[in-house]
């Protein structure tokens, strides 16, 4: 009794299907119903409604557990082959591309299937938890995994660059070195002085730091990180391998990690060489290696511009940071003028590559080493102006204890003219850098002192001074200062005349450096033809005071009697003559020991002091020749000019020996 006949209900239902439509046919022919058979119909509504949404709750969650069971049989799919590949010891992207993009596919499927379980809210003791739970823990071992295969892949396919290719030293031991310090004492310092030649203006070079067959795959497991808010992991990987790598670029480079304190205790032959292994590294670091390490880095995190940005900021903070470190150790150096010419390189190299740094770091997150570069440029400048400050006090403040030998070309003069020869090559920097240190620097320091100074010039040089640059006032007045000084020194001659020959060769000198040079046209014309003017004075003045007393014995006052008769003293004659002799004498015995370094100078002073002393000479003894025997005529007029070119040798002799026949 208590089993239904399924024909029965057939049957019921049938008769339920027959009452529903004869209702429908009643309400469409009857327009009117009362309201009992509203509310009855109504009632009937209700009840279908309910029925319906059971019947549909049902299906649902019939197809909920279809689902979620799914989802469980995915996941664990997914940690038996995580798991699987966590016991084995090879990299999965070594086993070839084929299985790295399957497992790379399997835990973005994960990922995906965290974000629909999350989309449940599924309560704590919920079996959908607990799933959630299980995928979480599939995805933190594939990401520790992935993070691992990512930089292994960066390491192992970095591309190595011949060391030879950036080694510097074959150049490292010429140049300026050691002969070349402040201590105006070697001649050696024409060839020494001499900047080094570093291209400018040099556009970046492009190079794979990692093979390029490996960047999709470094951008796809970036992307998944990402994708998977694992950036921050992904971001410090690469960050990691990076930062090492640039270090070992350096390494390359041949920069070492030096404090500012063992800068500054080196000698200057070794700072002198990493000043120089400096300059050209940071060339080659900032427009070779840190162009290629941003475009390596746009590649790889091409999704993100920031990210790219803050990556490679991040990874090339410590080598910048290392190079400036240097940079910043040199200018808080002493000022000495032989390091000059290297700070200068220095700074050109810093302001030639300060476009590239602002386009490498031009958000916030290199804003740090934008301020960083700029302040280093900064301090190097003014290590640059105080140098060159001191330099100019130095030269000033030189001071010697004994006379030059020989009134040659004094060490200071060849240091200075050499010196700021090679400094017209870097005008531009010095007119920026001094160009706030000039208010009195274009007097002409050393001209009131001068006795040879012409007035005719000074005006011109008033006129000139309002037209000159920065530097060349403060050229002008380095030279003014070195003159002052020369001046000083021609004073510790005991001879006057070689005091005057000293002047003559040193102001000489002074005018051709100036005359052969870019030094011309930034001092100008005038300033030569002044300087002309003065080493011919003193020329003038050499002569006067060598020869003049010696030119009065060669006259004819005072060698007649007193008396009508108006007839010459053969006596007076005669110790005439012979006072000549022994004036010559001295003077070839002291002046072939003097110096004029200049042949064309030299051989001028010769052909003007033959031309006074070897004609004076001819004339007295021919006009005289009655008077005078033989055997008084010590010297024959040719024999005193072969004489004469003896002068100057800088080796003395003696005409002692030397007797007429």
């Amino acid at each position: 009794m208590g089993s239904c006949n399924p024909m029965m209900e057939v049957v019921e239902e049938e008769k339920l299907i027959a009452a529903a439509r004869l209702i429908l046919r009643e309400l469409e022919s009857n327009k009117k119903l009362s309201n009992e058979a509203v509310r009855i119909l109504e009632d009937l509504g209700a009840r279908l409604a309910a029925m319906a949404k059971i019947d549909e709750s049902k299906d649902d969650e019939e197809d909920g557990n279809e689902e979620l069971s799914d989802m469980k049989g995915r996941i664990d799919s997914i940690y038996d082959k995580v798991m699987t590949l966590e016991v084995g010891q090879s990299m999965i992207w070594d086993s070839g591309t084929d299985e790295a993009k399957e497992y790379l596919k399997a835990v973005d499927e994960v990922r995906r299937l965290i974000e629909r379980l999350e989309g449940l809210n599924p309560s704590k003791n919920s079996e959908e938890h607990e799933l959630l739970r299980k995928a979480n823990d599939v995805l933190q071992t594939s990401m520790a995994r992935i993070e691992e295969e990512f930089k292994h892949m960066l390491v192992h396919n970095r591309q190595n660059l011949e060391r030879e290719r950036f080694s510097f030293r074959s150049t490292e031991d010429e140049g300026l070195d050691d002969s070349s310090r402040f201590s105006f004492g070697d001649d050696s310092v024409d060839d020494s002085i001499q900047r080094d030649s570093i291209s400018r203006g040099s556009e970046v070079y492009i190079m794979d730091l990692v093979n390029p067959n490996v960047i999709p795959d470094l951008k796809n497991i970036a992307n998944l990180m990402f994708d998977a808010n694992y950036n921050k992991e992904c971001s410090q990987a690469f960050i990691s391998v990076r930062k090492d790598a640039l270090d070992d670029c350096l390494y390359i480079l041949e920069v070492e990690k030096t404090s500012i304190e063992d800068v500054l205790k080196m000698e200057w032959a070794a700072l002198n060489n990493k000043i120089r292994r400096w300059t050209k590294a940071l060339k080659v670091f900032v427009r070779i290696y840190l162009a290629s390490e941003k475009f390596l880095c746009e590649q790889i995190f091409c999704q993100s511009e920031s990210i790219a940005s803050f990556c490679f900021a991040e990874s090339s903070k410590a080598s910048i940071l290392q190079l400036l470190n240097f940079a910043e150790a040199i200018a808080v150096g002493t000022h000495q003028p032989e390091k000059l010419l290297r700070i200068l390189d220095m700074y050109e190299v810093l302001v030639d590559l300060t476009p590239d740094i602002e386009s490498f770091y031009p958000d916030e997150n290199g804003s740090y080493l934008r301020a960083e570069f700029q302040d280093v440029l900064t301090r190097v400048g003014d290590c640059v102006t105080a140098t060159f400050l001191d330099f100019k006090n130095a030269v000033g403040s030189n001071v010697s204890n004994a006379a030059f030998p020989g009134g040659g070309i004094h060490h200071l003069t060849r240091y200075v003219m050499n010196y700021i020869r090679t400094l017209i090559e870097y005008s531009y920097s010095l007119n920026t850098l001094l160009k706030d240190h000039g208010e009195d620097q274009g007097q002409d320091q050393g001209s009131s002192s001068s006795p040879d100074t012409s007035p005719a010039f000074e005006d011109d040089s008033v006129n000139e001074n309002s037209c000159l640059s920065p530097m060349g006032l403060h050229f002008r007045s380095l030279m003014s200062i070195l003159e002052s000084n020369l001046e000083e020194k021609s004073r510790l001659y005991k001879e006057e005349a070689l005091g005057h020959l000293f002047m003559m060769n040193n102001i000489h000198y002074m005018a051709e450096k100036v005359k052969g040079s870019e030094l011309r046209t930034l001092l100008g014309d005038n300033w030569i033809r002044k300087h002309n003017w003065k080493f011919q004075q003193h020329a003038m003045s050499y002569e006067r005071s060598t020869w003049s007393s010696i030119l009065n014995l060669l006259r004819d006052e005072g060698l007649y009697h007193s008396g009508n008769s108006g007839s010459i003293s053969k006596t007076l004659l005669k110790d005439r003559l012979q006072g000549f002799y022994t004036a010559f004498e001295e003077i070839y015995k002291s002046q072939t020991g003097w110096s004029i370094p200049n042949n064309q100078l030299c051989e001028d002073l010769r052909i003007s002091m033959s031309l006074k002393v070897i004609q004076a000479y001819r004339t007295f003894v021919g006009r005289h020749a009655n008077n005078i025997s033989e055997k008084y005529i010590k010297y024959s007029a040719d024999d005193l000019e072969n004489y004469l070119l003896d002068l100057f040798e800088g080796s003395p002799r003696s005409l002692h020996s030397f007797h007429r026949k």
